[in-house]
């Protein structure tokens, strides 16, 4: 199983690819992204992040891909000093409706035709992940995190894959609509992959936890049934470990206890059932690991503060949000 895929299909990622590719001088846009990761990448000429959290501007090259977390509202804009708010555009929280035909940030669902004169080319996406609270590995991402073109080797995943969306974008070939979402899915997925590689090696984590087999063969074994019985026991005979040793070990590499982990993962999942089904509670339950719809519904609560009805009514209600993602 591929353990981030999952994380990323049970936490409901959605994605809309935005139409950046002509940056002028006239206009920063600016991005909430209340609910959305970020994503740019710089095909041609620079560009400039400002944001509040940010020491100063954020310079991007031809090449380079900046992800940015949850929450960090910025500008992109192409001058080095942040832009007047009263020049800036907004992306209107990722919905285009109520833009001007001439608005440079308007969302498409097919690849925008490149504009060959433009100085500066920028390919963005913005990844939705709705319901709170975030897995554990989503929570842990940095505000901002960069990955320089020229700091890779020239055939690494993310040169080759900027290289193949640049060339998408500027063909407009049969298939590009289908070519472009699936590099820029390939981006973030490569930039995630990174983020995990450079992480603090004195720092509990997914690097830690994917480099040594048997936790990740743990992880994996949660994953792929929550609905099972999974006791500490059984999890370490699966795996080789006596219940010690795997606790130890799992605490060591993850920064949490198996058990809490898992049952983090069962909410993370019921989440995503209740938000996407029609499953009674007790089928609900039964799916996650719990015999009674009682004790799964307490647990629930406490980690995500609804009850499990509530959970699922202002789910109802948040999709009629206009800026809701509401398909992949």
């Amino acid at each position: 199983m591929d353990i981030l895929s999952d994380i990323l299909h049970v936490a409901g990622l959605r994605r809309r690819l935005l139409d950046l590719h002509g940056l002028t001088p006239e206009a920063a846009l600016r991005f909430p992204c209340e609910r959305s990761f970020g994503l740019h990448a710089v095909t041609r000429g620079r560009a400039f992040v400002h944001a509040p959290n940010l020491d100063g501007p954020l310079e991007l090259q031809a090449g380079d891909l900046v992800l940015m977390a949850r929450g960090c509202v910025h500008l992109l804009s192409l001058d080095r000093e942040p832009p007047a708010r009263s020049t800036t555009v907004p992306i209107a929280r990722f919905v285009g409706s109520d833009l001007a035909e001439s608005d440079h940030d308007r969302l498409h669902d097919s690849p925008p035709a490149r504009d060959p004169a433009a100085p500066t080319q920028v390919i963005s996406a913005a990844y939705q992940l709705w319901h709170d609270p975030l897995h554990p590995f989503l929570r842990s991402l940095p505000p901002w995190f960069v990955v320089r073109g020229h700091s890779l080797p020239q055939l690494s995943a993310v040169p080759l894959a900027l290289g193949l969306l640049d060339r998408e974008l500027g063909d407009q070939a049969l298939g590009a609509t289908s070519a472009t979402h699936g590099l820029l899915d390939a981006l973030f997925a490569f930039a995630l992959r990174e983020i995990a590689a450079r992480e603090n090696p004195g720092v509990p984590g997914w690097h830690h936890a994917i480099a040594d087999r048997p936790i990740r063969q743990v992880l994996t074994l949660m994953h792929g049934n929550l609905g099972h019985g999974w006791t500490l026991d059984e999890l370490g005979q699966q795996v080789g470990l006596s219940r010690s040793a795997l606790a130890e070990r799992f605490r060591s590499a993850m920064g949490d206890t198996p058990l809490n982990h898992l049952r983090t993962l069962r909410m993370q999942k019921a989440m995503q059932l209740l938000a996407e089904t029609r499953q009674t509670l007790e089928q609900v339950a039964q799916a996650v690991g719990y015999q009674d719809a009682f004790g799964f519904s307490k647990v629930f609560k406490r980690t995500t503060g609804q009850s499990p009805r509530q959970f699922r009514e202002q789910d109802a209600s948040d999709r009629q949000t206009a800026w809701r993602i509401q398909e992949a």
